[in-house]
């Protein structure tokens, strides 16, 4: 795991939600770790 604490973005969001969604058949878990990682990514890019 990497010790830098970079934010999370729109677009890396995009690809774990997309990795994910592949890996499941197309679903994404409700409160998985891509939704985490998309409610993330939307908090960061409204500052």
């Amino acid at each position: 795991m990497s010790k830098s604490k970079s934010p999370m973005t729109p677009n890396a969001a995009k690809r774990i939600q997309s990795a994910e969604a592949k890996a499941n058949g197309g679903q994404v878990a409700k409160g998985g770790f891509a939704a985490r990682a998309q409610s993330a990514a939307a908090k960061n890019s409204q500052n």
